[in-house]
């Protein structure tokens, strides 16, 4: 399957989950200073795309997400490659949702480069944190086995505007993967509760980001993002989640008839 074919697949599931909750027409206008943006990795089915009886969209499926680093608000986020293909349909979007410029960071990955760019212009504050890592550990066990060399340190790089140094990380977006590798059993490592289908991968996205949004409280604000971020005014209830499924569900099918099986 090409890369086209996997981002329309992708592009066009994400744009129907984030409909299905209301994210698309709830999060905008978003008045933030800092924005931060990372991917996180999972895959879908198999880690290997050309698996035997694989479906579209199986291998490799990155998460790219845009933070609010005040509120803590997911602003944007699409599933997918990780290339420039990717880069290019999700920058655009998060500077649609946003009311202001705000500065941004992002990690080393250079499709930011030019995705920022074309959907920013020069009206944006645009700095990298490249981190530098050492040589991978070498060791049989498994902890080794999945895990990158170490942190040896970090180089801050201007790309645009002027971006406060103090305030070019990564730190509360790359604290926000750690929650949702606590919080979906899907990026889970080591474990078979990965996704199965691209499409339920993007459903169960759409259904966790709408929750912490809005349903869950973060500790050290004291509200949900979305009314640190002057979203909403009240705080949400799972009930309203389920309001929403119910609302844009389809009717029920009548069921065919039944035909007994012949036990001879």
């Amino acid at each position: 399957m090409t890369p086209g074919r996997i981002g329309e697949i992708t592009q066009n599931c994400c744009l129907a989950s984030r409909n299905y909750l209301r994210h698309d027409e709830t999060v905008r206008n978003v008045t933030a200073k800092r924005v931060q943006c990372d991917e996180i990795w999972s895959f879908c089915y198999a880690k290997v795309r050309a698996a035997k009886n694989a479906p579209d969209g199986a291998g490799d499926v990155w998460t790219w997400t845009a933070l609010d680093a005040d509120s803590k608000l997911i602003v944007s986020w699409l599933v997918g490659g990780r290339d420039a293909e990717y880069a290019n349909g999700f920058m655009p979007d998060v500077a649609s949702r946003l009311a202001n410029p705000a500065q941004l960071t992002t990690d080393g990955h250079s499709p930011y480069l030019d995705a920022v760019e074309g959907a920013f212009g020069a009206d944006v504050d645009f700095a990298q944190l490249v981190k530098l890592y050492g040589l991978a550990p070498k060791s049989d066990s498994p902890g080794a086995r999945y895990s990158s060399g170490k942190c040896v340190g970090a180089r801050k790089e201007r790309f645009g505007g002027k971006p406060d140094p103090k305030h070019i990380s990564t730190s509360y977006v790359e604290r926000h993967n750690l929650t949702m590798r606590m919080s979906l059993k899907r990026y889970t490592r080591l474990s078979n509760a990965f996704s199965k289908r691209i499409d339920n991968h993007c459903h169960v996205l759409a259904l966790y980001f709408v929750w912490y949004n809005f349903v869950r409280i973060y500790k050290t604000l004291r509200v949900t993002p979305a009314m640190a971020a002057g979203v909403t005014d009240r705080l949400w209830e799972m009930k309203d989640i389920v309001d929403l499924i119910d609302a844009n569900a389809s009717a029920p099918k009548k069921r065919g008839s039944y035909k007994e099986r012949n036990s001879n």
